[in-house]
């Protein structure tokens, strides 16, 4: 049931994404960055928010004069950030509610990424609310209603004695002193909040807290054209002694309280805490599944630090050595440590480090790191075996990845195909193995740019193919042979055509031009440049 579950959500982002994708581009598609959205709105409600305070008055008489005051008298800049702070706040908790639900949808939440899962739980306890108070500060109907609603919530709890619902009897019982202690509560939470958001990314290796420019100077501009199209307006003014009858709810933070009216307060407790801490339980619920982790091989590492920078988790580091070697190499030189807990086993690492190459003296195929389920000596033999498959004409080897498109759907007469945990496992020298061994082409794909299921692994396929990151595809490399199209598990026949123009680009290459360009990868290319 939870896989069925998971696998509609999924397709539905997966559409989703290609809708985006086609109006924003992949680069700026917002889908594609909901977390650092999350924080940009952030930013947005923290700026308007100090600027609204300036103006703010914290007594109960002249709090909702205030209001009035920015929304109507300087509506061209007070007015506008008051919409601002309302329409940012609502966007932040749907981007970090559509950030939760796609890292469920796409299983990204088990094994070492419980910690930015559990991380993220009290998160949106806090924005939520951040933004109950801030409904109770404005002091209309609205914020009367909140307040009353919420007072008899919490009172249902065994925990106060003194019920707090009855500073909500008439106007004369609210204090000023507990309408400044809302004040404090509404600035000081946010203080907290931000302190919380960078303990989320603190375990993810060049983590993401800002959109590209481009969408976040768009969703700006979307966010000023609403504030000015439809400002965020008051009730009016709060009164005790009367009871709301019609109300214009705020459904992002206040969807909840229509459920007070038609439950028991218990009932709406308990569809709460049984809610989040279902969550919390959720990286530890059936299926539970915990693949190896990399192992790390001293007679062969040498404490080189490409694994340790290219590891998406930090779940590598590097520290002296203190075991002997048997060959006596790279005895007085640091070594890689893999931390468990933080491994994710996407042998991104195995890719990064310099001694995984298919060029040895000997038979075996050895590396300094490596995943002890698929490591470097099968990939060895499955690329020779694909190769000894291909018959066509022109003979294409396809490097995929496992939560890409299915590599069986994608094979032909002219196309082999190997699956890897994750693309950015795949080491540089094996392109040139398979050019050198007979391949006509090498196509690599996997999770489609910027939504890889392991953060990062085709961004460090494009860096290393471009020449940015280490270890480098050689430039005598003929470039049009080495093709790359990023596809999610919903883009078989784009992947596939992509795969026939490509063979069908090889085919077109004069024999002259080809037999030169086969001579320039010569066995040995794959040395550490």
């Amino acid at each position: 049931m939870l896989k069925l579950f998971q696998d509609t959500g999924r397709r539905a982002f997966l559409f989703a994404d290609r809708l985006a994708n086609a109006i924003f581009g992949s680069k700026w598609n917002p889908l594609y960055h909901l977390g650092t959205m999350a924080f940009f709105f952030f930013y947005i409600v923290l700026a308007s928010g100090i600027y609204i305070y300036i103006f703010y008055d914290t007594s109960v008489v002249d709090a909702y004069t205030s209001v009035e005051y920015m929304t109507h008298e300087q509506w061209y800049l007070a007015g506008i950030m008051r919409s601002l702070h309302r329409y940012a706040s609502d966007a932040m908790v749907a981007t970090m509610v559509l950030h939760l639900l796609r890292g469920f949808f796409f299983d990204r939440y088990r094994g070492a990424r419980w910690f930015s899962w559990t991380t993220g739980i009290p998160m949106l306890v806090m924005v939520f609310a951040i933004g109950i108070t801030g409904y109770w500060l404005v002091w209309d109907l609205l914020g009367q209603f909140v307040a009353v609603r919420t007072s008899e919530w919490i009172d249902w709890l065994p925990i106060i004695a003194e019920p707090t619902a009855r500073n909500f009897l008439t106007n004369t019982s609210v204090t000023d002193l507990f309408f400044r202690l809302l004040v404090v509560i509404h600035v000081g939470l946010p203080l907290m909040l931000l302190g919380l958001m960078l303990l989320h990314v603190t375990r993810l290796n060049d983590a993401k807290i800002n959109p590209p420019a481009g969408l976040a100077i768009g969703a700006t501009v979307a966010l000023v054209v609403l504030s000015l199209v439809k400002p965020a307006v008051s009730h009016e003014a709060a009164d005790l002694s009367t009871l709301p009858t019609q109300l214009n709810l705020d459904w992002f933070y206040l969807f909840i309280y229509p459920l007070m009216d038609r439950w028991s307060m218990g009932t709406v407790w308990a569809l709460v805490g049984g809610g989040l801490l279902l969550l919390a339980l959720l990286p530890w619920m059936p299926p539970k599944r915990r693949e190896p982790v990399a192992v790390v091989y001293p007679d062969d590492c040498s404490g080189c630090n490409l694994c340790i920078v290219d590891c998406p988790y930090e779940a590598i580091m590097l520290e002296a050595r203190t075991g002997a070697t048997s060959a006596g190499r790279y005895q007085h030189l640091p070594i890689a440590v893999v931390d468990e807990s933080k491994c994710v086993s996407c042998g991104i690492c195995t890719g990064s480090c310099p001694s995984s190459t298919p060029f040895r003296q000997t038979d075996e195929i050895r590396t300094g790191i490596d995943m002890p389920h698929k490591n470097i000596q099968d990939l060895h033999a499955a690329t020779r075996e694909a190769l000894t498959k291909l018959t066509g004409q022109t003979k294409v080897l396809v490097y995929g990845c496992d939560h890409g498109v299915e590599m069986s759907k994608v094979m032909q007469a002219e196309v082999a195909m190997i699956s890897l945990p994750c693309t950015g496992a795949l080491p540089p020298s094996f392109i040139v193995y398979a050019l050198r061994q007979g391949a006509d082409g090498v196509f690599l794909t996997g999770c489609r740019s910027g939504d890889c299921f392991h953060r990062l692994g085709n961004d460090w396929v494009d860096q290393r193919i471009t020449h940015h990151r280490k270890p480098y595809l050689k430039r005598s490399v003929p470039r049009e042979r080495v093709r790359r199209y990023w596809a999610a598990t919903s883009d078989h026949k784009q992947l596939v055509n992509e795969i026939e123009s490509f063979c069908q680009s090889l085919r077109d290459m004069s024999p002259a031009a080809a037999t030169a360009e086969a001579q320039d990868v010569l066995p040995g290319s794959e040395t550490r440049e």
